[in-house]
Protein backbone atom coordinates (compact mmCIF):
# COMPACT_ATOMS: atom_id res chain seq x y z
CA UNK A 1 0.00 0.00 0.00
CA UNK A 2 1.51 3.36 -0.86
CA UNK A 3 2.35 5.64 2.07
CA UNK A 4 -0.49 8.44 2.53
CA UNK A 5 3.08 11.16 2.14
CA UNK A 6 4.22 10.10 -1.54
CA UNK A 7 0.42 10.29 -2.40
CA UNK A 8 -0.03 13.55 -0.87
CA UNK A 9 3.14 14.46 -2.64
CA UNK A 10 2.02 13.48 -5.76
CA UNK A 11 -1.75 15.23 -5.73
CA UNK A 12 0.43 18.45 -5.19
CA UNK A 13 2.63 17.37 -8.08
CA UNK A 14 -0.61 16.78 -10.29
CA UNK A 15 -2.25 20.25 -9.00
CA UNK A 16 1.03 21.84 -10.09
CA UNK A 17 0.81 20.25 -13.44
CA UNK A 18 -2.48 20.51 -13.92
CA UNK A 19 -1.93 24.10 -13.78
CA UNK A 20 0.69 23.64 -16.78
CA UNK A 21 -1.89 21.77 -18.70
CA UNK A 22 -4.65 24.53 -18.91
CA UNK A 23 -1.53 26.47 -20.69
CA UNK A 24 -1.15 23.91 -22.92
CA UNK A 25 -4.84 23.58 -23.90
CA UNK A 26 -5.15 27.02 -24.29
CA UNK A 27 -1.86 27.85 -26.52
CA UNK A 28 -0.85 24.51 -28.15
CA UNK A 29 -4.39 24.96 -30.32
CA UNK A 30 -3.18 28.40 -30.66
CA UNK A 31 0.06 27.58 -32.00
CA UNK A 32 1.41 30.03 -29.46
CA UNK A 33 4.44 29.50 -27.30
CA UNK A 34 4.06 27.16 -23.82
CA UNK A 35 6.59 29.27 -22.27
CA UNK A 36 6.39 32.49 -22.85
CA UNK A 37 4.63 35.37 -22.32
CA UNK A 38 3.89 34.32 -18.44
CA UNK A 39 -0.34 34.06 -18.37
CA UNK A 40 -2.03 36.78 -18.08
CA UNK A 41 -5.41 38.48 -18.08
CA UNK A 42 -7.29 37.68 -21.69
CA UNK A 43 -9.43 40.90 -20.79
CA UNK A 44 -6.48 43.78 -19.59
CA UNK A 45 -3.67 41.88 -20.41
CA UNK A 46 -1.87 42.11 -16.63
CA UNK A 47 0.24 39.70 -16.12
CA UNK A 48 -1.07 36.90 -13.29
CA UNK A 49 0.72 36.92 -10.30
CA UNK A 50 2.46 33.50 -8.53
CA UNK A 51 0.34 34.57 -5.49
CA UNK A 52 -2.85 34.90 -7.87
CA UNK A 53 -1.84 31.34 -9.75
CA UNK A 54 -2.07 28.89 -6.84
CA UNK A 55 -3.24 25.77 -8.72
CA UNK A 56 -7.28 25.69 -7.40
CA UNK A 57 -6.95 28.27 -4.38
CA UNK A 58 -6.40 31.36 -5.84
CA UNK A 59 -9.35 30.76 -8.53
CA UNK A 60 -11.40 30.25 -5.12
CA UNK A 61 -10.06 33.39 -3.31
CA UNK A 62 -10.67 35.12 -5.99
CA UNK A 63 -14.12 33.90 -6.77
CA UNK A 64 -13.18 33.07 -10.28
CA UNK A 65 -12.03 36.82 -11.52
CA UNK A 66 -9.15 38.75 -12.49
CA UNK A 67 -8.08 40.83 -9.20
CA UNK A 68 -7.34 43.75 -11.73
CA UNK A 69 -10.26 44.18 -13.89
CA UNK A 70 -13.49 41.44 -12.81
CA UNK A 71 -12.81 39.57 -15.97
CA UNK A 72 -14.79 35.74 -15.21
CA UNK A 73 -11.59 33.12 -15.76
CA UNK A 74 -13.18 29.49 -16.77
CA UNK A 75 -13.85 27.12 -13.91
CA UNK A 76 -11.99 24.55 -16.65
CA UNK A 77 -8.71 25.92 -14.81
CA UNK A 78 -9.75 25.02 -10.90
CA UNK A 79 -11.18 21.82 -12.83
CA UNK A 80 -8.42 20.89 -14.74
CA UNK A 81 -5.85 21.38 -11.77
CA UNK A 82 -8.43 19.61 -9.02
CA UNK A 83 -8.83 16.76 -12.10
CA UNK A 84 -4.92 16.07 -12.89
CA UNK A 85 -4.17 16.27 -8.92
CA UNK A 86 -7.15 13.99 -8.30
CA UNK A 87 -5.69 11.27 -10.86
CA UNK A 88 -2.39 11.62 -9.77
CA UNK A 89 -3.10 10.57 -5.99
CA UNK A 90 -5.72 7.89 -7.45
CA UNK A 91 -2.46 6.64 -9.79
CA UNK A 92 -0.35 6.65 -7.06
CA UNK A 93 -2.69 4.91 -4.28
CA UNK A 94 -3.95 2.36 -6.93
CA UNK A 95 -0.71 1.47 -8.85
CA UNK A 96 1.89 2.37 -6.36
CA UNK A 97 4.89 4.32 -6.12
CA UNK A 98 7.54 3.09 -8.92
CA UNK A 99 9.52 3.37 -11.78
CA UNK A 100 6.22 2.84 -13.44
CA UNK A 101 5.16 6.14 -12.65
CA UNK A 102 7.42 7.83 -15.08
CA UNK A 103 5.02 6.67 -17.89
CA UNK A 104 2.00 6.36 -15.52
CA UNK A 105 1.72 10.37 -14.75
CA UNK A 106 2.43 11.61 -18.16
CA UNK A 107 -0.20 9.16 -19.72
CA UNK A 108 -2.87 10.64 -17.41
CA UNK A 109 -2.00 14.23 -18.13
CA UNK A 110 -2.01 13.50 -21.87
CA UNK A 111 -5.26 12.29 -21.37
CA UNK A 112 -6.64 15.20 -20.17
CA UNK A 113 -4.98 17.88 -21.96
CA UNK A 114 -6.19 15.78 -25.28
CA UNK A 115 -9.46 15.42 -23.92
CA UNK A 116 -10.03 19.44 -23.43
CA UNK A 117 -8.49 19.71 -26.27
CA UNK A 118 -11.05 17.98 -28.68
CA UNK A 119 -14.25 19.32 -26.56
CA UNK A 120 -13.03 22.59 -27.14
CA UNK A 121 -11.35 22.59 -30.72
CA UNK A 122 -12.48 19.13 -32.19
CA UNK A 123 -8.82 17.95 -32.87
CA UNK A 124 -6.24 15.72 -31.19
CA UNK A 125 -3.04 17.62 -31.95
CA UNK A 126 0.02 15.70 -32.91
CA UNK A 127 2.20 17.82 -31.06
CA UNK A 128 1.25 16.30 -28.22
CA UNK A 129 0.75 12.48 -29.96
CA UNK A 130 4.25 12.62 -31.14
CA UNK A 131 6.67 13.28 -28.57
CA UNK A 132 4.36 11.06 -26.11
CA UNK A 133 4.39 7.88 -28.46
CA UNK A 134 8.42 8.62 -28.23
CA UNK A 135 8.52 8.82 -24.74
CA UNK A 136 6.61 5.94 -24.37
CA UNK A 137 9.11 4.21 -26.27
CA UNK A 138 11.98 5.36 -24.28
CA UNK A 139 10.17 5.07 -20.90
CA UNK A 140 9.70 1.42 -21.09
CA UNK A 141 13.26 0.81 -22.66
CA UNK A 142 14.29 2.44 -19.38
CA UNK A 143 11.56 1.22 -16.51
CA UNK A 144 10.77 -2.47 -18.04
CA UNK A 145 12.64 -3.38 -21.53
CA UNK A 146 10.91 -6.41 -21.41
CA UNK A 147 7.13 -4.92 -21.64
CA UNK A 148 8.32 -2.96 -25.25
CA UNK A 149 7.28 -5.81 -27.18
CA UNK A 150 3.53 -5.88 -25.34
CA UNK A 151 3.37 -2.11 -25.71
CA UNK A 152 4.45 -2.22 -29.41
CA UNK A 153 1.92 -4.73 -30.41
CA UNK A 154 -0.74 -3.26 -28.23
CA UNK A 155 0.30 0.14 -30.00
CA UNK A 156 -0.38 -1.75 -33.63
CA UNK A 157 -2.92 -3.20 -32.75
CA UNK A 158 -5.33 -0.33 -31.09
CA UNK A 159 -4.15 2.28 -34.02
CA UNK A 160 -5.12 -0.23 -36.67
CA UNK A 161 -8.75 -1.32 -34.86
CA UNK A 162 -9.69 2.54 -34.84
CA UNK A 163 -8.08 3.03 -38.12
CA UNK A 164 -10.69 -0.03 -39.48
CA UNK A 165 -13.69 1.69 -37.16
CA UNK A 166 -12.98 5.65 -38.43
CA UNK A 167 -12.92 4.28 -42.28
CA UNK A 168 -16.13 2.74 -41.97
CA UNK A 169 -17.80 4.89 -39.87
CA UNK A 170 -15.57 8.22 -40.68
CA UNK A 171 -18.62 10.59 -39.80
CA UNK A 172 -17.66 9.40 -36.11
CA UNK A 173 -14.17 9.13 -35.83
CA UNK A 174 -10.82 10.88 -37.31
CA UNK A 175 -7.29 10.11 -38.07
CA UNK A 176 -6.47 12.33 -34.83
CA UNK A 177 -8.41 9.34 -32.51
CA UNK A 178 -6.78 6.75 -34.51
CA UNK A 179 -3.40 8.10 -33.59
CA UNK A 180 -4.11 8.19 -30.01
CA UNK A 181 -5.17 4.77 -29.67
CA UNK A 182 -1.83 3.60 -30.91
CA UNK A 183 -0.80 5.92 -28.51
CA UNK A 184 -2.49 4.88 -25.53
CA UNK A 185 -1.28 0.78 -26.66
CA UNK A 186 2.31 1.94 -26.01
CA UNK A 187 1.41 2.88 -22.86
CA UNK A 188 -0.79 0.77 -21.42
CA UNK A 189 0.20 -2.66 -23.38
CA UNK A 190 -3.02 -5.32 -23.03
CA UNK A 191 -4.59 -2.81 -20.95
CA UNK A 192 -5.15 -1.14 -23.89
CA UNK A 193 -8.28 -3.58 -25.12
CA UNK A 194 -10.19 -2.61 -21.43
CA UNK A 195 -9.73 1.23 -22.34
CA UNK A 196 -10.82 1.04 -26.04
CA UNK A 197 -14.27 -1.27 -24.38
CA UNK A 198 -15.13 1.59 -22.11
CA UNK A 199 -14.37 4.15 -24.95
CA UNK A 200 -16.86 2.68 -27.03
CA UNK A 201 -19.34 1.62 -24.19
CA UNK A 202 -19.45 5.36 -22.93
CA UNK A 203 -19.48 7.05 -26.55
CA UNK A 204 -22.25 4.61 -27.51
CA UNK A 205 -24.15 5.39 -24.26
CA UNK A 206 -23.83 9.08 -24.68
CA UNK A 207 -24.58 8.96 -28.28
CA UNK A 208 -27.74 6.54 -27.23
CA UNK A 209 -28.67 9.33 -24.34
CA UNK A 210 -28.77 12.31 -27.11
CA UNK A 211 -30.81 10.39 -29.41
CA UNK A 212 -33.32 9.99 -27.03
CA UNK A 213 -33.66 13.63 -25.76
CA UNK A 214 -33.02 14.78 -29.09
CA UNK A 215 -35.10 12.32 -31.96
CA UNK A 216 -32.97 11.82 -34.85
CA UNK A 217 -31.46 15.25 -35.60
CA UNK A 218 -28.55 13.97 -32.83
CA UNK A 219 -27.31 11.76 -35.51
CA UNK A 220 -26.32 14.91 -37.39
CA UNK A 221 -23.79 16.53 -34.50
CA UNK A 222 -20.26 15.75 -34.22
CA UNK A 223 -19.46 14.50 -30.61
CA UNK A 224 -15.41 14.22 -30.28
CA UNK A 225 -14.22 10.76 -30.02
CA UNK A 226 -11.12 11.38 -27.61
CA UNK A 227 -12.65 12.33 -24.22
CA UNK A 228 -13.97 9.11 -24.21
CA UNK A 229 -10.60 7.66 -25.39
CA UNK A 230 -9.36 9.36 -22.53
CA UNK A 231 -11.60 8.05 -20.38
CA UNK A 232 -11.10 4.70 -21.31
CA UNK A 233 -7.27 5.33 -21.10
CA UNK A 234 -7.62 6.43 -17.29
CA UNK A 235 -9.24 3.28 -16.40
CA UNK A 236 -7.02 0.97 -18.23
CA UNK A 237 -4.44 2.59 -16.40
CA UNK A 238 -5.96 2.48 -13.31
CA UNK A 239 -7.18 -1.04 -13.36
CA UNK A 240 -7.04 -2.56 -16.76
CA UNK A 241 -4.83 -5.29 -15.58
CA UNK A 242 -7.24 -6.11 -12.85
CA UNK A 243 -10.30 -6.42 -15.71
CA UNK A 244 -8.15 -8.56 -18.06
CA UNK A 245 -7.26 -10.79 -14.68
CA UNK A 246 -11.30 -10.69 -13.67
CA UNK A 247 -12.33 -11.44 -17.23
CA UNK A 248 -9.74 -14.57 -17.46
CA UNK A 249 -10.10 -15.68 -14.23
CA UNK A 250 -14.35 -15.96 -15.17
CA UNK A 251 -14.52 -16.84 -18.95
CA UNK A 252 -10.96 -18.58 -20.07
Amino acid sequence: MSDPFEIAVLVVLGLLVGSFLNVVIHRLPLGESLVTPRSRCVACGVPIAAYDNVPVISWLLLRGRCRHCGTAFSARYPAIEALTGTLFGAVAAIRGVDGELALELPFVALMIAVAAIDLEHRIVPNKLLAPAAVWALVGWALVDPGFLPEALAAGAGAFTFLLVAALAHPAGMGMGDVKLAGGMGLYLGLSVIPALMVAFLAGSAVGVAMIAREGSGARKKGVPFAPFLALGGVVGVLVGGDLISLYADRFL
